[in-house]
């Protein structure tokens, strides 16, 4: 794996957890490519830029407020790669909300390293 390849999806992973902290939706919807897909559990895709930052716009109306966001493995193919990791979601006063996996599938757009397909499970039992 490239060294600017991990350092590119790390400041993009970094500029995703920020935009979140700043409660910025749709800064974190710019952080993926134009026909950028969520596929969150319990819904059907998400699809382009104004969906993805009216998902993001809810889940801060929620109570979302962070995000960390862990890099498990990283594989590049050419112009894609595909991250595996781990997350964990808190709220206002600190408290975990969700944690579980994600797998990303990033697309190098016109230099800029951006989250193609985004889908993430809990491992929070289903209370």
């Amino acid at each position: 794996m490239s060294p600017e390849i991990n350092a590119a999806i790390a400041a993009a992973n970094l500029r995703f957890m920020e935009a979140l902290a700043r409660q910025d939706a749709a800064g974190m919807a710019s952080l993926y490519t134009a026909d950028g897909q969520l596929m969150p559990a319990n819904s059907d895709f998400i699809s382009g830029t104004s969906a993805i930052e009216q998902f993001w716009g809810g889940a801060m109306g929620m109570g979302i407020r962070t995000a960390k966001l862990e890099t498990v493995e990283l594989e590049a193919h050419g112009e894609t790669a595909v991250e595996v990791g781990k997350y964990t979601l808190g709220g206002d006063e600190g408290q975990t909300l969700d944690q579980g996996k994600y797998v990303v599938v990033w697309k190098n757009d016109d230099g800029a390293w951006k989250l193609h397909r985004d889908i993430w499970t809990t491992n929070m039992p289903i209370s």
